[in-house]
């Protein structure tokens, strides 16, 4: 009888032991696989949701929040900017192109709607190098018409010819959630998956979010006669381009781009026109926030690597208390095998084999235990980064460099054979005489 077969029979007889001990190993690595898995797929996936934007410019309390809201929709911005803000800096000599953007209002409470001009889907790019494309339709050409984002369009079925109203603010905001059901707008345009939170949402031309905000104004004011505007074509809406003021033209960021050599993404310009326009005159007695969102992104996985760090541990954690479970499972069955180990030295085996025999099984559950954990962990990240492609439109592609699951994997087997030595050095002390006397 081979080694191995006394090992495998031994296993076998503590089946149940043998598999809940080595569920227990999987679930501690499977833990740590997701969490290194989806913290760097995680990190590289918000790097390439800021898209070709250098700058973002906006008057949120800090760059991050401005990040956080213009690019990737966590909330709407509290305070706007105006249009001749906006052509100010768009007029910078090193700024390639500047694109006002809008964001407040949201479709069902839950999609966010951005109102832009035409230019968002010639010149910005939601992943670097990666331009729009449609799916189906077009982009918007005249007001009330709206393109849809490839997860919004999944999540609610829009399609093309579709008409939706849009809503004040989302589920959760201040704002009430005024539903705009004076004005429909014709969905023109569905967009293919970017891989980016901008799948999410819904895109509109400003003029059309200053319209029905205008209409909203003139309401509140005491109420809109479209008698009063006879003569006017509005094209069937309540409202109309003459009803605007300077006071309704607002948006909430300026997506800006400054010039570049050609094939390089650096422009050594950034910094020259974010110090411009934080140190303009103009904008002193209500400043604007400047944010380069890149470095906000890496500044926000920082503060987040902390937790990763914590995370970990925790995990790390797990896997040594599995470690302690290989200890139990082997230590208990020890008192059970005592008269096993005396036959086995009696027919010859040397209390080294015996040693050796123990060590093996331990390093067996956790072998197998690592094995499983990593199929698991791999698993779960990519169902993990499935749930987050379809909720939040965010593409994770689950992958280590080779050499982290093989550290794990021996990290998982060192901690077994460290578990093992307990029970192998109590099987090698095991005495023959007293265990091979009769029972009482």
């Amino acid at each position: 009888m081979t080694d191995w077969t006394i090992v495998a029979r031994s296993l076998r007889v503590r089946l149940f032991s043998t598999c809940t001990t080595v569920l227990i190993v999987a679930l501690g690595v499977a833990l740590m696989v997701v969490l290194l898995t989806l913290r760097d797929a995680g990190r590289s996936s918000f790097e390439r949701g800021t898209g070709n934007v250098h700058l973002l410019v906006s008057r949120d309390a800090s760059p991050l929040a401005s990040v956080l809201n213009g690019l990737f929709y966590a909330s709407s911005p509290p305070r706007p900017l105006r249009m001749a803000e906006y052509e100010k800096i768009a007029s910078l000599p090193p700024v390639e192109w500047a694109i006002p953007v809008q964001l407040g209002d949201s479709y069902r409470g839950a999609y966010p709607v951005l109102a832009t001009t035409p230019e968002f889907f010639a010149k910005f790019q939601p992943a670097q190098g990666a331009a729009w494309r449609f799916a189906d339709g077009r982009a918007f050409a005249k007001d009330f018409e709206v393109v849809v984002g490839a997860s919004a369009a999944r999540a609610t079925g829009l399609r093309l010819g579709d008409s939706v109203v849009l809503t004040h603010g989302t589920g959760g905001s201040r704002a009430g959630g005024h539903v705009h059901d004076e004005f429909a707008y014709a969905v023109v345009g569905v967009l293919e998956p970017t891989g980016t939170i901008h799948d999410r949402a819904l895109f509109t031309n400003l003029q059309s979010s200053w319209l029905i905000h205008a209409f909203d104004r003139l309401e509140r004011a005491g109420g809109h006669d479209d008698h009063d505007h006879e003569g006017h074509d509005h094209a069937g809406m309540p409202i109309g381009e003459e009803d605007l003021t300077d006071a309704d033209r607002l948006i909430t960021n300026i997506y800006l781009r400054v010039l570049t050599r050609p094939g390089s993404d650096v422009s050594a310009s950034v910094p020259v026109v974010m110090e411009t326009i934080r140190r303009d005159p103009a904008f002193v007695a209500s400043p604007l926030t400047v944010a380069g969102p890149l470095q906000e992104i890496r500044r926000l996985m920082a503060i987040v690597g902390n937790i990763d760090q914590i995370l970990v541990a925790m995990a790390a954690a797990v896997m040594i208390v599995s470690s302690v479970g290989i200890l139990l499972a082997l230590y208990n069955s020890m008192e059970q095998r005592r008269r096993q180990i005396a036959i086995l030295r009696v027919l010859g085996a040397s209390a080294g084999r015996i040693f050796s025999l123990v060590m093996t099984e331990s390093a067996i559950i956790g072998l197998c235990g690592a094995l499983l954990g990593l199929a698991l962990g791999y698993a779960g990240s990519h169902l993990t980064a499935g749930v987050m492609r379809a909720r939040l439109g965010l593409v994770i592609e689950p992958a280590l460099p080779l050499n982290v699951p093989a550290t794990i994997l021996l990290m998982t087997l060192g901690l077994a054979c460290l578990a093992g030595l307990v029970p192998a050095v109590v099987a090698y002390r095991t005495g023959v005489a007293k265990n091979l006397r009769p029972a009482a």
